[in-house]
């Protein structure tokens, strides 16, 4: 049954068929053939069970949030606002590039999104100084990894739909400090990359100029105030705070700022209609393919395969991460986290496992393997945002692919990097 599953889903991937649709077919014709006393229908229930739940909801949301703010100019004021401080140091616009594509993630939640809304006017800044056009790609497409770890990270979201009882907004909260980890990492490999390659250094802005770039920031900044103070607080549910993101995203960049107009924000809300329902069919294939592996009991075969009879937490965590890992560097990080949690999360609660600790673990790998080849889905994106072919996108992503590696040694063996502002 599982050679012909993986037959379907090779053989329609290769003929060019979106990941969805491989999915789907496997689930079928397994289920037509090989359990013959379930009735196809319901794959069909299992499919709108799988976007039934009510924390998808603030999928869409932010979303929709990151779109007005990507139409608008609030990616803009915060790149200007980070540039004005730590532009003219050794790295400065490299660590700036880091830093906005941190706080973008703490709106958008989507790697691709940052990727875009930071990507296009940072690429021309670091060219400007002297950087290689491979070297400035890399730094961009995993500096937007960030932006899965940041609240509100549509993995984390994701991650809770895979695994029971898991708080997204803990999720959220336990994200601040691998994002800032990370960010930490790549600013002080930029300033140690600018030395060696001698870099120019940027222009020096007064601080009558930086008092001004920080007036115009600190409305966008609200975004991460809003989202993670009033989650912490306890005002509102992370579905609640999606909501308000898009309210405030709407009255700064249709009010405030006016970057937008009233006639824009349905073209706005279409474009993020056909974001959101490329995720959800996602998201529906990977209940079924989930369900028929469970079914059958793959999950404890695999486990126990893999893992043994007694396995160790550190043995648990290290398998995890290779298997996330490798899984999206292949595939979509939303199916892989579908399919490979429900296999892992029952032996790491039995192993003792924090729940929130592992989703960490596993949205980070998540997020390491969107920008790692072949087949990362922020390098296709880079490719098709800055019209670049595919080996020059991956030409400098080696350094960064070995931070993010010591990054997960360290997550796998201090869950506190994780858990310490719970």
């Amino acid at each position: 049954m599982i050679a012909t599953m993986l037959i379907i889903m090779i053989v329609l991937l290769l003929l060019g068929f979106p990941m969805m649709i491989p999915m789907t077919a496997a689930s079928i014709v397994v289920v037509l053939f090989f359990i013959p006393n379930v009735d196809p229908m319901f794959i069909a229930q299992q499919m709108m069970q799988g976007i039934s739940s009510y924390v998808l909801l603030a999928v869409p949301l932010f979303i929709f949030a990151a779109d007005i703010m990507s139409t608008g100019k609030t990616s803009q004021r915060l790149l200007d606002f980070v540039g004005a401080f730590i532009g003219h140091i050794r790295g400065g616009y490299a660590i700036t590039t880091a830093a906005a594509c941190t706080l973008f993630g703490s709106i958008s939640g989507s790697t691709q999104a940052t990727v875009v809304a930071v990507g296009k006017p940072m690429r021309q800044r670091l060219l400007s100084v002297g950087y290689k056009d491979s070297s400035a790609i890399a730094l961009i497409i995993n500096s937007s990894d960030i932006a899965l770890l940041i609240p509100p990270s549509i993995g984390m979201i994701i991650y809770a739909l895979a695994a029971p009882q898991v708080s997204v907004g803990d999720l959220f909260i336990a994200g601040i400090g691998p994002g800032l980890l990370v960010f930490t990492m790549f600013a002080v490999y930029s300033y140690i990359h600018a030395r060696i390659f001698n870099i120019p250094l940027a222009e020096k802005y007064s601080w009558k100029e930086r008092f001004n770039f920080t007036s115009r920031a600190l409305l966008p900044l609200g975004f991460p105030a809003i989202i993670i103070g009033g989650i912490y607080m306890g005002y509102f549910s992370p579905t609640e705070a999606a909501g308000v993101s898009v309210l405030y995203a709407l009255i700064l960049e249709l009010l405030i700022f006016k970057t937008i107009k009233l006639p824009d924000v349905p073209k706005i809300a279409l474009s993020t209609g056909l974001v959101t329902s490329a995720v959800f069919i996602l998201v529906a294939a990977g209940q079924a393919f989930s369900w028929i592996l469970s079914y059958e009991r793959i999950p404890q075969m695999l486990s126990e395969a893999v893992l043994g009879s007694d396995p160790s937490a550190i043995q648990i965590l290290v398998i995890v991460s290779i298997f996330f890992f490798i899984g999206c560097m292949f595939v979509d990080p939303i199916v892989v986290i579908l399919i490979l949690t429900p296999i892992f999360y029952p032996v790491a609660m039995t192993a003792g496992i924090d729940p929130i600790h592992l989703g960490i673990v596993i949205v980070f790998q998540a997020a390491v393997g969107s920008a790692t080849p072949p087949f990362g889905v922020d390098i296709f994106t880079a490719s098709a945002v800055f019209n670049k072919s595919y080996l020059d996108v991956i030409k400098g992503t080696p350094p960064y692919i070995v931070m993010l590696f010591i990054v997960s040694v360290l997550l796998i063996f201090f869950e506190e990097i994780s858990l310490f502002l719970l």
